[in-house]
């Protein structure tokens, strides 16, 4: 199916999987019809089904949208505590159109969890509640994270893809023809058709030389990208800074979140250190697989500032990751968002477009790893192969025979509208335009712009709180004028203290119920000293009931911030 075949099905309104190889013009397709979209003032989601794929099409992930979080499936209990937040059930509502992006990484119960969710808060029994749906990506990129020893269930397979009868649009034209051995070996693997002479071509790229380019190394397990990225580390000779992972909450909490963090423990650093982000942080200009080099530290609080490869400098701080449990904080932990990226995995790389990189797939074990690597180079000339095991190629089975049924069904698609005339297809475009609110543009460009103006991204709450508090406004009078409880506001306050946004200067009699602030500090901090970070109650006992609750959380923000600029 060409391009323009697939945005004439897509206008029509249909719930659309729009796919095919790398270079086939996925992105490009979706942006025209986003565009169209816009100028006809329909409200649309755009979603992926990570961090780093939501920034490829300005958009947020899909667990954030939707209010899933990490989670796979939903008991009545979660879908009821999800559709009580407005903010979840207003985005649901506003939108007509929903694209989620990188689709082979969302799972079959998570696409099922949204879809239930999507049906509820918009009140309309269809499929999504009678959203257009569109699912953009490509089955052979790595699947879905599941614990060891759980096979995947891919999104495909889910009840909810069934019940939205989606159409197949498998792009076949290729616009990215930079290196035909390359894309024919990535063809051949995509139809598990690998023969001796693939294996003999990677074998030709062991002995590659670059100039003026450093290459990402590519590997398959963890314990190869830490190994590397330490021996890279210890060859900067300037000041290490290290920087050491603080939690509160019940120790075994703790513990477990501490492990499943992305960020290390005890990250070291230093000038030069090649870096990779491991949150999202939109405002601040980065997101879970930002890649960047340390260039300086900040004088002060001495945390790192990276420069991307585009060029921009961030300052990165401390941020935090709670593991939360019925809308309660059981537990958090707060570093610097970032580690080592000398080497990544393969599966980080998903997403990525690389000039230059060095793969390791001696030791790939899971379907797909070998694919996903060797489609993140332009060509093979960018393309340095450590070595390749004996399964490195080999695609899942599941995938070889659904890729067969999705080209098979987008012929079906395109013979079927094939006959349709131009004029009723607008006709068509029209009516699913006018269904769904907008106004239908005859003639109206589709085309993606050059250079769309940004949007203004959402302000976050707690900066507007923090607006209000620097004009001088006391926490009542912040929480009477936004309409908030004053709990919400101490939230605010805490959170922009933690974080490291409001300054400890900024702090006055204002959040400690007149007397002068330093005082109280120091009072509490003798507390904190004494009793720990972790339980509120006996630091309030501790005290002898003369400080508030509030007052207690403000001061251990301060404190912990103290203490993680002092590791």
């Amino acid at each position: 199916m060409t391009q323009e075949q697939a945005l004439s099905i897509l206008k029509t309104g249909a719930n659309v999987f729009l796919t095919g190889e790398p270079g086939a013009g996925k992105t490009y397709t979706l942006n025209r019809y986003l565009a169209h979209l816009d100028a006809c003032g329909v409200s649309v989601a755009v979603t992926a089904s990570t961090g780093i794929a939501a920034t490829h099409v300005s958009g947020m992930t899909i667990h954030a949208w939707s209010g899933i979080g990490a989670r796979d499936s939903l008991s009545e209990q979660d879908i009821d505590m999800v559709l009580q937040k407005e903010k979840y059930v207003k985005r649901m509502r506003k939108a007509n159109v929903l694209v989620i992006d990188e689709i082979s990484m969302l799972s079959a119960g998570a696409l099922d969890a949204v879809e239930i969710l999507c049906r509820r808060a918009r009140g309309i029994g269809e499929p999504f509640g009678g959203m257009q749906l569109i699912v953009v990506g490509d089955f052979f990129q790595l699947p879905p994270i599941t614990p060891y020893g759980q096979v995947p269930q891919f999104a495909f397979e889910s009840p909810a893809w069934k019940r939205a009868n989606m159409l197949t649009c498998y792009l076949e034209e290729q616009h990215r023809q930079e290196d035909e051995l390359l894309l024919g070996l990535l063809s051949s693997i995509r139809r598990a058709e690998v023969e001796e002479e693939h294996f003999n071509l990677l074998a030709e790229q062991t002995d590659i030389a670059y100039e003026g380019v450093e290459p990402t190394r590519l590997f398959t397990h963890n314990k190869d990208v830490d190994a590397l990225n330490a021996a890279e580390l210890a060859k900067l000779s300037g000041t290490k800074k290290r920087y050491t992972m603080r939690g509160t909450g019940a120790k075994p909490l703790v513990e477990g979140l501490m492990k499943t963090c992305l960020s290390p423990q005890t990250l070291d650093l230093a000038v030069e250190a090649m870096v990779m982000c491991t949150k999202n942080n939109f405002e601040a200009g980065y997101v879970n697989g930002t890649l960047g080099r340390v260039v300086e530290f900040s004088k002060g609080d001495s945390f790192p500032i990276i420069e991307t490869a585009d060029g921009k400098r961030l300052k990165i701080e401390p941020t935090t990751w709670t593991l939360q449990e019925d809308g309660k904080v059981r537990a958090e932990v707060a570093q610097i968002p970032l580690r080592l990226a000398w080497a990544i995995t393969i599966h980080k790389s998903q997403g990525m477009s690389l000039d230059a990189a060095e793969i390791d797939l001696r030791n790939a074990f899971t379907y797909g790893q070998g694919y996903v690597a060797l489609s993140r180079v332009r060509t093979l000339a960018g393309m340095k192969i450590i070595g390749v095991g004996p399964n490195a190629l080999i695609v899942d089975p599941r995938i070889v025979a659904a890729d067969a049924k999705f080209r098979a069904g987008s012929d079906e698609a395109e013979t079927a509208f094939g006959t349709v005339a131009e004029e009723e297809l607008e006709t068509l475009a029209k009516q699913f335009i006018e269904r769904v609110g907008g106004k239908y543009k005859e003639g109206g460009s589709d085309q993606p712009r050059a250079a769309r103006e940004p949007r203004e991204p959402a302000v976050p709450t707690e900066e507007i709180t923090r607006t209000h508090y620097e004009a001088g406004k006391t926490l009542a009078d912040i929480a009477r004028a936004r309409e908030l409880t004053i709990g919400t506001v101490w939230g605010h306050i805490e959170k922009l203290v933690r974080d490291g946004v409001l300054p400890e200067t900024a702090l006055d009699a204002r959040v400690t119920s007149g007397a002068p602030w330093q005082e109280t500090y120091e009072v509490i901090r003798e507390a904190l000293a004494a009793c720990g970070v972790e339980k509120l109650k006996p630091l309030y006992d501790y005290l002898n009931e003369a400080h508030s609750y509030e007052e207690i959380r403000i001061a251990r923000a301060v404190y912990m911030r103290r203490e993680a600029n002092e590791a």
